[in-house]
């Protein structure tokens, strides 16, 4: 994009001035260097979100940001509850995509004396791919049960203790979750999913901490250099995406009715106070719960396998975070405090110190942002700053970015020729898709460092530790 277009805040953020139909400015945090990569469209979109009705503040992008449906993957928007809307585009198609990180009190040398056996197991016990299928079968009221409940539900059904919820936004379960809301069509591609990855850029990895950057924080996370961790990134599978492909039609239909003009189809949305925005609101809260279960099902599958492995070794949770929801929640708006409907697509929640929602065991240090990498590079773990909720309501990037399509990455590399080079610096990839792993070749993304650099640097979040991968179950 042409630097010309914005007005310079300072070398981390952007803002662009309001024209047309904005109602708000729009601001992206990124470093020049960053912003001249993206994509034209981001610049679009970013200028449509800020149009929509009721939107306070601004529409932001993280650093991390890259073309989406309708919003840009690392957008943050937040809406007045009784003038604004809620997107299903905002949100996404997998709901309440996410990241959870186990800490195992090992060492790398205690991985590296069984790191092919290790890899073949995780590999072997935890479905990944597209369509993939675990051992759990959920009938009509289990289902229900598993979206009203999330986490909470499955620690019930054996998949873990009371003590991970602690560590988990929402403690869990996402109120307000109506399994009425969620379609039988969505909850059938669901009924065979739990427990699976999934494929895209999903994945289970095996990590160490490479570098500590803040000491104290890292500490209250029970980080320290040489430590493994285990990191979870994926969603809500088959029945968040037919969640999202339902409501945007309805959208659609429906916007005129509303005096809603939408700018592009994909930006499709409904008054959050309207029928249409209440059931969204009902489905996309069971659509959390069930990415929520789903990683704590994973999670107890991780732990079964280490339990064979490294017997002794309990796998506490450190943090679950989604970066794909519209959640309720209460912010400071021109000094005055106010219930929005904050939409994080492709961006982290990151509470600050001190913030009520955090377990008294985190409070002091702020919410654990995890970043996931992609295979060969490394993955951070941040902490919320109080500074953020004036910079992007309390929002962080969540990845990398892409720099270029899937499409794009398979013409230019092949995935064994992907899983060989990895191997050769040591890092193992098991994935049952040479093409999925050729689509998420870390040369498809963006330089993660700079990324979490900029977020450092503008506010959004403190770096606390980097995370290098050692063993990677690619979906």
């Amino acid at each position: 994009m042409d630097l010309n277009r914005f007005e310079k805040l300072n070398d981390n953020a952007w803002r662009i001035p309001i024209s047309g139909a904005m109602r708000v400015p729009g601001v992206i945090y990124a470093d020049a260097g960053l912003i001249e990569a993206m994509d034209d469209k981001v610049y679009t979109q970013l200028v449509n979100v800020a149009g929509l009705p009721g939107i306070v503040g601004a529409a932001y992008a993280m650093p991390d940001a890259h073309w989406g449906y309708g919003f840009p993957i690392g957008g943050v928007a937040a809406f007045d509850p009784d003038t604004g809307v809620i997107s299903a585009g905002g949100v996404g198609f997998d709901i309440s995509c996410g990241v959870r990180t186990l800490r195992t009190g090992l060492t790398q040398a205690d991985v590296e004396r069984c790191k092919p056996q290790l890899a073949a197991a995780l590999f072997k016990h935890i479905p990944a791919g597209l369509g993939s299928e675990g051992s759990i079968r959920l009938g009509s009221r289990p289902m229900d049960a598993m979206l009203a409940g999330g986490a909470r539900w499955a620690v019930e059904q054996g998949y873990g203790d009371a003590a991970d919820l602690e560590r988990v936004e929402e403690r869990g379960c996402m109120a307000g979750a109506r399994p009425d809301d969620v379609s039988d069509k969505a909850k059938e591609r669901q009924a065979r999913e739990m427990g699976t990855l999934g494929s895209g850029n999903h994945y289970l990895e095996i990590q160490v901490v490479a570098e500590v950057f803040a000491p104290e924080i890292a500490a209250g996370f029970g980080l320290a250099v040489g430590d493994v961790v285990v990191s979870i990134h994926c969603g809500s599978r088959g029945l968040g995406h037919q969640i999202g492909t339902e409501f945007l039609r309805d959208m659609v239909i429906e916007a005129p009715g509303h005096g809603i003009t939408l700018p592009d189809r994909e930006l499709a949305c409904a008054p959050i106070a309207s029928s249409l925005g209440r059931r969204y609101l009902g489905a996309m809260n069971a659509g959390i719960n069930c990415a929520l279960a789903n990683r704590q099902i994973l999670t107890h599958l991780v732990r079964e396998v280490f339990g064979r492995f490294f017997p002794g070794h309990d796998l506490p949770l450190l943090y679950d975070v989604s970066h794909n929801t519209c959640k309720r929640e209460l912010h400071r708006v021109d000094g005055v405090e106010r219930e929005l409907y904050v939409h994080r697509k492709g961006a982290t929640r990151a509470f600050g110190p001190g913030h009520a929602a955090l377990p008294e065991s985190l409070r002091p240090y702020g919410q654990p942002v995890l970043i996931g990498g992609s295979m060969g590079t490394a993955s951070y773990v941040l902490a919320g700053t109080v500074e953020s909720e004036s910079r992007a309501f309390s929002s962080a990037c969540h990845g990398a970015g892409r720099a270029m399509s899937r499409n794009a990455a398979t013409k230019r590399w092949k995935g064994r020729a992907v899983v060989d080079e990895l191997a050769a610096r040591g890092i193992i990839i098991k994935s049952p898709s040479d093409r999925g792993v050729a689509e998420e070749a870390p040369g498809a993304y963006k330089d993660v460092a700079e990324v979490v650099e900029v977020a450092d640097h503008a506010g959004l979040a403190r770096t606390v530790a980097r995370l290098a991968p050692v063993i990677c179950i690619k979906g």
